[in-house]
């Protein structure tokens, strides 16, 4: 959907002549009060459920949780998925040209949060003739955006769900981001963020970046139990075995997996290519995503997680900020999830309780780390399951 009108930004500049990509699931009701937003998370995109035709792997992001029969149904449900602006699978975004100069944004986009990304979606809601949701519903930082919305238009907003977030990023996340970043505009193909013009991608900072995000997304259990130690050679040896081949690359005898060599930087050019299991699964993550993603998209998203703070104008005290929200609550938070710790979903909880809201809380034990949110697990599904049939009964009264 397009939109001539300028949005006027949080940074006090403006985004005008921009379109927002969506995909609907389900059908709106006679009165409009069924709707549900679903809010994406960095690498995500408006694509929540369901598959394209005739292309393959082309699953939503969330399709475990969306669609007929399930935890989100669209037999009961009108699901919207918005790709955000900045963000490169669709929406007006750095890859985009700027209608005042007529050349690409690049490094040149205005900087977005998530309050600006609310607004936009709220204008979409407008345009759609949908005045209230049902409820709104992300995880990570689609979870900020939940929040958001019952800040910034809490008599819009029936329930909101919000998985694995917080109500801002520790000084520790804001460093994993800063090192991303880092990696990225460091890398000589960059450009100072204008790489189209020279016909360039910068690759290798994406693949970095991506590789210290993967690494925060997962437990150490997880971790250990996909891959421990595992030496890449010895996954080799045992396929040969396996067919009965001779044992080629295997590691030295007495389990050693150091190669001779002379001196540091020999042995550092001699091990370019991935001796461990967990290497290679990263190197495959960041080679995945360099293909597809694009460098100035992760530096806007990751300032936008760095910036949301609602509790900020109210001097730290979420409780206060968290004052203005009228709407109920479920939120959900993941044990081995340290990067938005069960700790941060507590402290929503005792500012919305603090308010006197209708607050439910699930703490799910699951090994996942922060992808848990992504993953099936029986008691998460259940307990989303269930508040979204609590909503459906509502809607039925």
């Amino acid at each position: 959907m397009h939109f001539a009108d300028a949005l006027p930004l949080q940074s006090g500049a403006s985004l005008r002549d921009y379109s927002l990509s969506f995909e609907t699931y389900g059908t709106l009701n006679a009165d409009r009060s069924n709707a549900v937003l679903v809010c994406h998370a960095l690498n995500a995109s408006h694509h929540v459920a369901g598959v394209y035709a005739g292309q393959a792997k082309s699953e939503g992001w969330w399709d475990n949780m969306i669609g007929p029969g399930k935890a989100l149904d669209t037999n009961t449900f009108f699901v919207i998925g918005v790709n955000n602006l900045g963000s490169c699978f669709g929406s007006t975004g750095p890859m985009h040209s700027n209608p005042d100069s007529g050349q690409i944004y690049g490094a040149d986009f205005p900087v977005v949060t998530v309050e600006d990304w609310v607004d936009a979606q709220a204008r979409l809601l407008d345009a759609l003739g949908i005045q209230t949701l049902a409820a709104v519903m992300g995880g990570s930082l689609g979870g900020m955006q939940a929040l958001s919305w019952t800040l910034q238009y809490p008599d819009r907003v029936r329930h909101a769900v919000v998985v694995a977030s917080a109500p801002n990023l520790t000084a520790e996340n804001i460093a994993f981001n800063e090192v991303a970043r880092r990696a990225i505009v460091t890398d000589p193909d960059f450009h100072g963020g204008h790489f189209y013009a020279q016909g360039t991608v910068p690759k290798r900072g994406l693949r970095i970046a991506r590789m210290i995000g993967h690494i925060t997304y997962l437990s150490d259990d997880v971790m250990n139990e996909k891959f421990g130690r595992q030496l890449i050679s010895d996954s080799k040896a045992m396929i040969a075995a396996a067919q009965g081949r001779p044992k080629q690359g295997t590691a030295p005898s007495g389990g050693s997996v150091v190669r001779e060599a002379t001196s540091v930087g020999a042995y550092l050019y001699s091990t370019l290519d991935a001796e461990f299991q967990i290497e290679s699964y990263l190197r495959y993550q960041g080679d995945k995503f360099a293909e597809y993603f694009d460098a100035n998209t992760y530096l806007l998203i990751t300032r936008a997680l760095d910036y949301f703070d609602p509790a900020r104008a109210y001097g730290g005290d979420l409780s206060q900020a968290l004052a203005r929200a009228s709407c109920k609550f479920l939120l959900v938070s993941f044990t081995t999830d340290w990067r938005f710790s069960p700790k941060r979903s507590r402290e929503i909880v005792k500012a919305l309780l603090d308010n006197r809201r209708d607050v439910s809380y699930a703490e799910i034990d699951a090994p996942h780390g922060h992808d848990a949110f992504l993953l099936d697990d029986a008691r998460y599904m259940g307990v989303v399951s269930s508040y979204f049939d609590s909503i459906a009964k509502e809607l039925n009264a």
